[in-house]
């Protein structure tokens, strides 16, 4: 499953609302997101969401900065095995006129009511990163 959003702002802009911890909190949901954007590196998810505190991990895949960013993402609550571990994938490109197209795609979904449930998110925050990269 993909998403994708017309953002106006310059590339760089919107690498910076996608990878800063500061500007990631205030879209995706109060997340804490810890990791350096090295591949091979952790990254972990943590907050709370309706009162219950979650910290959910991955590990980065591959970034080209201002281009393209991929993690390893294990949701919590799910048992740590390879199998469950979804690929995430942001793909930055300039679209001219100010304008950056950020894609982002989820793959190894367990079934397509998880996968409805992830496109429903992504668009929140998608739209949520648009608001903060054009302020």
């Amino acid at each position: 499953m993909s998403v994708d959003a017309s953002i106006h702002a310059p590339v760089s802009r919107v690498w910076k609302a996608a990878t800063d911890k500061d500007e990631i909190k205030q879209y995706f949901f109060g997340t804490d997101v810890t990791t350096t954007w090295e591949p091979g590196s952790p990254i972990t998810f943590s907050g709370e969401y309706e009162g219950k505190r979650y910290e959910e991990k991955g590990v980065i895949l591959q970034v080209e900065k201002e281009k393209m960013l991929s993690y390893s993402y294990l949701a919590s609550g799910w048992e740590d095995k390879p199998d469950n571990y979804n690929t995430i994938v942001y793909e930055l490109e300039d679209e001219g006129n100010g304008y950056t197209n950020l894609k982002v795609t989820q793959s190894n979904i367990r079934d397509q009511q998880t996968a409805d449930h992830c496109v429903d998110n992504w668009k929140m925050v998608l739209e949520g990163l648009k608001k903060v990269a054009e302020a």
